[in-house]
């Protein structure tokens, strides 16, 4: 573990390490991140998980340790979690002693693996129920700075324990770093905010930090759609100031998917955009930027006769109508749903194409015919609408 003057190459996730995953399962995930170009994740170890079983707790955590190594993925251990304290009192001696002998640990664990980056002493030591809940800020300003002891002294085991580390504090806010920048070779903030210039705010006051200390400065997490955070507006910023991140988090699952994450478990992706900011590439927003013309070539047109003529239930003979299928209506369909969504013409959280796949893998006779009737309607209206086609 060596201290270096500047973290800007990083480009991490936050990705933990999940007993409930095959090695097989945890080892695609991890080759997913390389194929991402990741470099570092930054992950969370738990005392209590410890203390129930200390051996098989830590064979999963150094197991982990060892396959991001093998895809070339250096670390970030959490020691303490600050989101859930609810109710605070301040450690006795017995509760010390737990804390550095867990601390203690970890340490023999991972001190001597090859890619240990830094130790991340405490996630977000403001961030919870105890300083968010206060009646007024008087009160507020007194739990935080218990909550300041409690990481300064945190800080000071981990320091005792491994002289040499390099420490930092993962703090929600830039504004927080200040209270243990004293005691860390790294600054590290979170970013969650909503706008462009508040984004650009955050980052000049890391810089300034940074300039006042004479510490570098590291982004490790960041990276919301629901909180207005996109991870392209968030990565194109840190691009610009020079500043490394790491991405909350690799996996999209569990009670975090519907607002974070970057691949499914199966490798495959809810936004192109995320992967393309990942590597560099971010929306044209200048007005430079060319409109798409689906119907440049005439497909808008052949698109939405397809969707009439399935629809279409005129006779052919008396008292008979062609018979179609919902496999016919379903291919004429796609043909709207891949103009729109190539465009991007339509939101791309539930894709048209996704729901005809939906379709698709039903029985003929399970499939909703009045359903898949209506969808294609709408898709094919969609096409004409977003296309002036009459």
């Amino acid at each position: 573990m060596k201290l270096l003057s500047d973290y800007s190459h990083i480009h991490g996730v936050c990705h933990n390490p999940d007993p409930g995953k095959s090695k097989e399962q945890i080892d695609f995930e991890l080759a997913c991140a390389e194929r991402l170009q990741v470099n570092s994740a930054r992950f969370w170890i738990e005392q209590e998980k410890w203390e129930a079983d200390p051996n098989g707790y830590f064979d999963m955590i150094l197991h982990f340790v060892r396959r991001c190594g093998a895809h070339g993925i250096s670390v970030m251990p959490i020691f303490w979690n600050g989101n859930p304290i609810k109710e605070f009192k301040e450690p006795d001696e017995a509760g010390w002693k737990k804390m550095e002998e867990y601390a203690s640990a970890v340490v023999a664990l991972l001190q001597n693996e090859p890619n240990i980056l830094m130790w991340d002493v405490m996630n977000e030591p403001y961030c919870n129920d105890y300083i968010r809940n206060c009646a007024d800020e008087t009160e507020k300003a007194r739990r935080q700075e218990q909550i300041k002891a409690l990481v300064r002294r945190m800080c000071g085991i981990v320091r005792g324990l491994d002289p040499d580390g390099v420490l930092t504090v993962g703090h929600e806010f830039i504004s927080h770093c200040p209270t243990t920048n004293d005691l860390v070779d790294v600054i590290s903030f979170h970013d969650y905010l909503t706008t462009r210039a508040e984004i650009e705010a955050v980052y000049q006051e890391a810089e300034a930090q940074s300039e006042k200390t004479g510490k570098p400065i590291l982004n490790t997490e960041t990276g919301c759609v629901g909180r207005t955070n996109p991870y392209d507006v968030e990565l194109e910023i840190c691009q610009k100031h020079k500043v490394g991140w790491y991405l909350f988090c690799l996996v999209t699952e569990g009670f975090w998917g519907d607002i974070h994450g970057i691949i499914y478990p199966d490798g495959t992706v809810r936004d192109p955009s995320i992967v393309a900011a990942m590597l560099g590439f971010f929306r044209n927003r200048t007005p430079e930027r060319i409109r798409y013309v689906p119907n440049k070539e005439g497909h808008a047109f052949k698109a939405v006769e397809a969707v009439r003529d399935v629809l279409d239930t005129r006779e052919i003979t008396l008292f008979h109508s062609k018979r179609v299928t919902t496999d016919d209506i379903l291919e004429a369909a796609e043909r709207c749903a891949n103009l729109l969504e190539g465009a991007e013409m339509v939101p791309m959280w539930d894709l048209p194409s996704a729901r005809i796949a939906d379709w698709r893998a039903q029985p003929e006779e399970e499939r909703d015919l009045l359903a898949i009737r209506k969808f294609a309607y709408e898709l094919a209206k969609l096409v004409q609408d977003n296309c002036l086609v009459l």
